[in-house]
């Protein structure tokens, strides 16, 4: 995985500052270039006015005293309020408040009066507990009178590792700052819509004191899903190459509800996989052939026809749910699939036909699979299952063995050996019929042409939004496909 990419829990990126200071980085520092990145960025995003720094009475609080000191120099008016007296600040917060020379007021929402912009130096990340008094009240104002307000780290209010807000209300942010790593809050939802942009600031981590910052999970296991994720592993044509290298990609089709494996058939063929066929009753065939000549189509009405098809072992990643109907034939041919021990990926229909049947179907489970659930289908394959959408699929993952692509806007991405990714370049528009049939057929073919489960559907999740991105309304799932080759020019850029 590349660098950058890694997200930290709180408590992680607790252990990273105390580690950059044992290492010989003062705190001072770290604080000023930490304030400096926030006057910055209230600088390049708003015109020149009156700005109200909100601090709170620990470290993000003396981020704020440094960002003030910063905005007046660059001929900002500045007001200051404060939770709590500057006596009562210590160590670096204390240090950075002593080098303000402007007028410090009591925290209260007349301090908004006559602002064009806020700073939420109030809690960041270090807050675990409901929003009260002087900064509930605060915060209300600030939202009622929608204030452009860039938070330092996380808007306050706001849970850091799972983006929850904690009790009723949080900084609605237009935009956040946050340093050395993003937070999973940051990109997970509710999180995600009030950070606004995210801007990475570097303020002076080394990125040696990673790994004692992520030493209770073995190194970093948690990352932003990013093209530098799997650039580099993508199995990109070349000359002299040839269609049996991209691998085999097998979809089971329905009788009914045809048209979801001819979008993951068109999927599969675009994002790359060498050859796709498409296996589904005969009465049905007609209707799959007209998809794409590309497309092989094969008959499949009994158990007999599948075993055949099976024993060509050059069919190495094989896809069934979308339109295949819930019911024992289904989860019956699942078992099948997942006997080869190849590459599987299920889908839709085939994740219900397990509902409440978690265990048999872990038990299972022999090669690399995939399941592709969104929360509905989710909660009848997992009903115990319980946590923050992160957790939640780290223990689907765990369980069944499998890597557990939770489907939504932010879309989780979690392997059996702790690994996760979050998704955050998925539009609204997607939210359409079919896509996730589409996403099915990116992930089958993605790791038909050999990719590993993980790798691929990160890969096939970050292809899926990038494609819709810049559709704009009126986006359907027909148009997904097509769009993939621009998407893995994109992806391309970054290998």
């Amino acid at each position: 995985m590349s660098q950058g990419h890694e997200l930290l829990t709180v408590a992680q990126m607790g252990r990273a500052d105390r580690a950059a200071i044992d290492g010989g980085v003062p705190g001072t520092t770290l604080m000023e270039n930490a304030g400096r990145a926030v006057a910055e960025a209230v600088r390049t995003r708003f015109a020149q006015g009156t700005v109200v720094v909100l601090c709170g009475p620990g470290n993000n609080g003396g981020d704020g005293f440094v960002a003030a000191r910063h905005l007046k120099a660059m001929g900002w008016t500045v007001r200051l309020g404060l939770l709590g007296s500057v006596d009562k600040l210590r160590g670096d917060a204390a240090h950075h408040a002593g080098l303000w020379d402007g007028p410090v007021e009591l925290l209260s929402p007349e301090l908004l009066d006559g602002a064009d912009v806020a700073v939420d130096a109030l809690f960041g990340a270090g807050l675990s507990r409901p929003l009260d008094g002087a900064p509930r009240a605060v915060v209300e104002a600030l939202n009622a009178r929608v204030l452009p307000t860039v938070a330092v780290d996380v808007p306050s209010g706001l849970a850091g590792d799972d983006g929850q807000v904690l009790g009723e209300v949080a900084v609605q942010a237009a935009c956040t700052v946050t340093f050395f790593r993003k937070k999973p809050g940051h990109l997970l939802l509710p999180g995600r819509g009030y950070c606004g942009p995210v801007v990475l600031a570097d303020i002076g981590i080394p990125a040696r004191v990673l790994a004692t910052a992520c030493a209770d999970t073995d190194g970093p296991a948690t990352f932003e899903n990013a093209p530098a994720l799997v650039a580099e592993r993508w199995p990109w044509r070349a000359t002299g190459d040839h269609k049996y290298r991209f691998g085999h990609a097998l979809v089971l089709g329905g009788a009914t509800a045809t048209g979801a494996g001819r979008l993951a058939c068109r999927a599969a063929l675009r994002v790359g996989a060498g050859l796709v066929t498409i296996a589904a009753p005969t009465t049905a065939l007609p209707i799959y052939a007209q998809e794409t000549a590309a497309v092989i189509t094969v008959p499949l009405d009994d158990d007999v026809q599948l075993d055949r098809l099976l024993s060509d072992a050059r069919l190495n990643a094989l896809l069934l749910g979308p339109g295949a109907g819930v019911g024992d034939a289904t989860r019956d041919r699942a078992h099948k699939l997942l006997a080869t021990g190849r590459a599987v990926v299920l889908d839709a229909d085939a994740l219900t036909s397990f509902a409440g049947a978690c265990d048999e179907l872990a038990a299972a489970v022999w090669g690399p699979t995939v399941l592709t659930p969104h929360e509905g289908e989710f909660a009848r394959l997992f009903p115990d299952t319980e946590g923050d959408k992160l957790a939640r699929a780290r223990t689907a993952a765990r369980r069944t063995g499998a890597v557990v692509l939770l489907k939504g806007a932010d879309t989780v991405i979690a392997a059996p050996d702790g690994r996760a990714a979050i998704n955050a370049n998925a539009p609204p528009e997607l939210a359409t019929a079919g896509a996730g049939d589409v996403l099915a057929g990116l992930v089958a073919g993605a790791l038909a042409q050999g990719l590993p489960a993980f790798e691929g559907t990160c890969a096939a999740a970050w292809l899926h939004g990038e494609a819709a991105r810049g559709f704009g309304p009126g986006l359907i799932a027909d148009d997904l496909p097509d769009r993939v080759p621009a998407a893995l020019v994109a992806l391309q850029q970054d290998a």
